[in-house]
């Protein structure tokens, strides 16, 4: 004979900053549950009343259907006196000790992608689209819990399409903490070094042109990531590889290259399945390939080797400028060689 109770459930591990509250909003309301979770210092806290049988399948979807990018370390419950809710929230979260993470910066989701290129998408083109699945988290935290108001978006007050978004449990960007937009959201400017060199790119009306424009010309620019900087240049200009390897002092080691996608990839090396199951993954890292494509890149890009190492862009401002320049980029380290 099931009961109804009430239960105190306490989850730890990497829970803030991925999605996990309106997960635990999504199945508690499935299951027909009642009550509230919040972020505190220690985690997720779970308080909810409901049949017994309906919180023991709660429990069990809370581990089959976590976020992707969560990584759920312990889940402790108790028996509380029965409380009565009028139906499952998210509650505000609760200051106090640090014992949780959040988790780390996340590249841009499949949904966000398709987003950012698409034209009937309010986000088209936007270099900061984001979601609960993707975007930056530690790089803008300030404090845990993770909250907006604890990050470096604070700065940055959602407009009326945000914050329905925000509010709204079935959207993916349902307290999404970065959410931004063209409307309320950062933007991006270009700072030249030669401010000569202005007038050598008439064309260029955006900030966007104007670094996709230089990097085609030979230049060097530096890209702001997540966390960083990239020095970035042509990879196939033999001449932009060695302008970099000068001004980053490196000489002989290996750069990392960034490509738009699998196909361009595809023409340098040739990827097994595995590689490209890696390449695609959220933590965007960089894969050593073989060099053994129909198409080859400069000697300078990794002397006396035979590998390459690639990745995928891993934010939107990344794949704006990728989309629109048909080889690969040099993406290295802003900081100059050993720092």
């Amino acid at each position: 004979m099931e009961i109804r109770q009430t239960v105190e459930i306490r989850v730890r591990g990497t829970v803030q900053g991925v999605g996990f509250r309106p997960t635990v909003w999504r199945l508690a309301c499935d299951e027909g549950l009642v009550g509230e979770v919040l972020n505190d210092g220690f985690g997720v806290l779970i308080r909810t009343t409901g049949n017994s049988g309906a919180i023991s399948q709660f429990l069990t979807r809370l581990h089959s259907e976590a976020p992707p990018l969560s990584q759920i370390e312990d889940v402790e419950t108790q028996v509380l006196t029965l409380l009565d809710f009028e139906d499952f929230r998210i509650a505000e979260s609760v200051r106090g000790e640090n014992c949780t993470r959040v988790t780390p910066d996340a590249a841009i989701c499949a949904a966000c992608w398709a987003e950012v290129l698409d034209p009937q998408e309010r986000r088209y083109g936007y270099p900061f689209a984001n979601c609960t699945h993707c975007g930056p988290r530690f790089s803008i935290v300030k404090e845990v819990p993770y909250d907006r108001i604890n990050t470096t978006m604070a700065d940055f007050p959602m407009c009326a399409s945000c914050t329905s978004e925000y509010l709204q449990p079935a959207d993916r960007r349902f307290h999404a903490q970065p959410i931004a937009c063209p409307t309320c959201g950062p933007s991006i400017w270009l700072e030249r070094m030669d401010t000569s060199a202005t007038s050598a790119h008439p064309r260029a009306t955006a900030p966007l042109d104007s670094a996709i424009e230089l990097l085609e010309s030979g230049a060097v620019v530096a890209i702001r990531g997540l966390g960083g900087f990239h020095l970035a240049c042509d990879a196939t200009n033999p001449e932009a590889v060695q302008r970099l390897r000068r001004r980053k002092h490196r000489y002989g080691k290996p750069f990392a290259l960034m490509a738009s996608d699998l196909d361009t990839i595809r023409r340098y090396c040739n990827l097994t399945s595995a590689e490209a199951d890696l390449l695609r993954s959220p933590e965007a890292p960089i894969v050593l390939l073989s060099a053994d494509g129909l198409e080859k890149l400069p000697e300078g890009i990794a002397p006396g080797l035979n590998t390459v190492g690639f990745m995928l862009p891993y934010t939107p401002l990344h794949l704006l400028i990728t989309r629109q320049i048909d080889r690969p980029l040099v993406m290295t380290s802003g900081n100059i060689s050993d720092e």
